[in-house]
């Protein structure tokens, strides 16, 4: 070998998992290993970055963060990282910086899948960072999904069961065949010992098993495989918690647990089970979101968004939690497509900010939405010299979010349409003008532009024009008094002896809309207080929340409107997932004959509430 890879070779038998591998080995990878030089504060690897090697610090330090900015470890010479990006489709989980000057030895992929399959301590390596995702998800419990999960939903086969008198051959073929990286031992004991008829367990054979008691050692093939079998078996009841399962695994240091159903095996689940349900959660599905490298891809993944919610509304997640996790996939699905028009169209001649409105804005997003967008523009814009780019990146986007599912908006307010792309003057010329006109079409505006959120680029440019209608609005009566009448267009569907008033004719006849009549005027009226009292919140239980603290509404007043708004929302949420469920378009109708009674008579309720609440209006904001 040449002096440099020796050089090599002696630094990383050093530092495990290498120190335990074989000489030849440790020259071999030397001799494929790539050197790069990092200079201090600079991004080795960001998030969603491709990457196809393991790195190791040769000299220097390097800080590992989590994506919103936490620091998550700092590494020293003969530090590894990289390795879960190798392992979850090459991509970038957690981002590399150079905290000093830095040299990195990167290990190619090739030769770590490799190492992997030939040795155990590569094996424990890769086992152990499985077991540290683990730990994260523990440290992260009170917001994750397991805590509310039964174990039974990650089952999600019968258990592979062998016969304990069957040979290790026979049960490796087994679990060849069935395609799994464990096996239950079982005999007939179980009726003539007075149990339930029927296969009692006795034992577990695992891929490890077969490792290191068989081939390891030497063992014969052709022995029984209650010869080598696990025994004393930790189980867990599938009536048990998803979380439960994890801190067993944790606790216990467990790849695979069986799950018992009346003391008889119904399953078993591996650390890739707990892994696979996440990535069904909306959390994974936004990392996942930032990987895709094309509007078809985004479009592949958005079919997935539906179940996300079906997931969110079986698993009791509350109203204000589901609609944040769904307005955080919509916004991160419009930031990507961001990311790939400027990828396609080059950077922006000027700094402008992506917004989102309505229900987005709000964090109050369910299923079967339009898209509502517009665009603040530097104040330096030339229509002559940047309106083309505008135009061709609001189009790029819009026409992928229409494929990924949020159709386009059918009043125009998108940022395709010019009149919604304006500078940072013209927007504040232009909230500042429907305040202190407030004619009808500047009132339909308020209730939509009033709920903004910056998405991409310069998004405090957003939170500045928040700030500036929270502090201009509250001093305006005339304008409040406006915005409450017109707050007041659309009534709950109570009569006169609060019976349901439902839809006439058409194809909803005898259902009730429950954004058009809940939802959107309660979301109506709570802004209109909120304005009165400069709440800069734009999600409607944080308005109700500042509204609260502000004392502007008689007492108990609040709490009837956060209780009618969750309950109007879940009535509404909870359809939404039964037509999904039945493989229909999830819309808002529901015909009040299929609630149950319970149902009924608290939806009355609740829509009494807004119903008074709207009366209340009238008083407080007087014309």
């Amino acid at each position: 070998m040449e002096a440099e890879h020796i050089e090599i070779a002696e630094f990383i038998k050093q530092f495990q998992p290498f120190s335990e591998l074989p000489e030849d080995s440790i020259n071999s990878i030397a001799q494929q290993v790539e050197i790069t030089y990092y200079r201090a504060d600079t991004d080795i690897f960001r998030f969603a970055d491709e990457i196809h090697d393991l790195c190791m610090i040769r000299s220097g330090a390097v800080e590992i963060y989590r994506r919103n900015g936490d620091l998550y470890n700092r590494l020293s010479a003969g530090g590894l990282f990289g390795q879960m990006g190798l392992l979850m489709n090459n991509r970038i989980r957690l981002p590399a910086k150079a905290l000093e000057d830095t040299l990195i030895y990167f290990i190619p992929e090739s030769v770590f899948v490799r190492l992997c399959d030939e040795f155990e301590t590569f094996a424990y390596f890769v086992e152990m960072d499985e077991q540290a995702s683990l730990q994260q998800a523990v440290a992260a419990s009170d917001s994750n999904s397991l805590m509310v999960s039964k174990v039974s939903k990650l089952v999600s086969r019968d258990p592979v069961t062998i016969a304990c008198t069957a040979t290790i051959r026979q049960a490796a073929e087994k679990m060849t065949a069935e395609g799994v990286s464990s096996l239950l031992i079982v005999n007939d004991k179980g009726a003539a010992q007075g149990q339930a008829a029927g296969p009692v367990m006795v034992g577990m054979i695992t891929d490890w098993d077969l490792r290191a008691r068989v081939v390891a050692s030497g063992f014969c093939i052709d022995a029984r495989v209650d010869e080598v079998m696990s025994t004393d078996l930790i189980t867990i009841d599938s009536d048990a918690y998803a979380f439960e399962a994890m801190l067993l695994m944790l606790r216990n240091h467990l790849h695979h647990l069986p799950i018992v159903a009346r003391g008889r095996p119904v399953g078993v689940i591996a650390i890739s089970d707990i892994v696979r349900y996440e990535s069904q959660s909306s959390l994974y599905m936004v990392g996942s979101v930032f990987r895709q490298h094309s509007i078809e891809e985004l479009q592949l993944l958005s079919e997935d968004i539906a179940s996300c919610f079906v997931r969110l509304v079986n698993e009791d997640a509350n109203s204000h939690m589901i609609g944040s996790a769904i307005s955080v996939l919509g916004r991160s699905f419009k930031q990507r497509l961001l990311e790939l028009a400027e990828e396609h169209l080059g950077a922006p001649p000027i700094p402008y900010c992506f917004v989102a409105l309505g229900s987005m804005a709000r964090d109050e997003q369910l299923m079967n939405t339009d898209q509502d967008n517009a665009i603040i523009l530097d104040d330096e814009y030339d229509p002559q010299l940047h309106g083309g780019y505008f135009e061709a990146l609001a189009t790029f986007v819009c026409d992928g979010l229409a494929a990924c599912g949020f159709s386009y908006c059918g009043g125009g307010i998108m940022a395709t349409n010019p009149q919604w792309r304006k500078t940072r003057q013209q927007w504040q010329a232009c909230f500042a003008d429907w305040i202190a006109n407030p004619v009808p079409d500047a009132l339909l505006h308020c209730s939509i532009f009033f709920d903004l959120e910056g998405v991409w680029g310069k998004t405090q440019w957003a939170e500045q024009l928040n700030m500036f209608v929270a502090q201009r609005a509250a001093h305006e009566s005339r304008f409040l008094a406006s915005l409450a009448r017109n707050a007041l267009s659309r009534t709950p569907p109570l009569g006169f002896f609060k019976n349901f008033v439902m839809e006439q004719d058409g194809q909803h006849r005898n259902s009730i809309n429950m954004k058009r009549r809940g939802t959107a005027p309660l979301a109506d009226l709570i802004r209109v207080h909120a304005l009165a009292v400069g709440s800069r919140a734009r999600n409607s239980f944080e308005r109700l929340d500042d509204i609260d603290k502000a004392g502007i509404l008689p007492e108990g007043r609040v709490s009837a409107l956060r209780d009618a708004l969750e309950f109007i929302s879940m009535v509404r949420i909870r359809h939404q997932a039964l037509d999904i469920e039945a493989q229909r378009a999830a819309d808002n109708n529901i015909e009040p004959e299929r609630l149950s009674e319970f149902e009924r008579r608290n939806l009355k309720d609740a829509f009494q509430v807004l119903s008074n609440s709207q009366r209340f209006l009238r008083f407080r904001y007087p014309q």
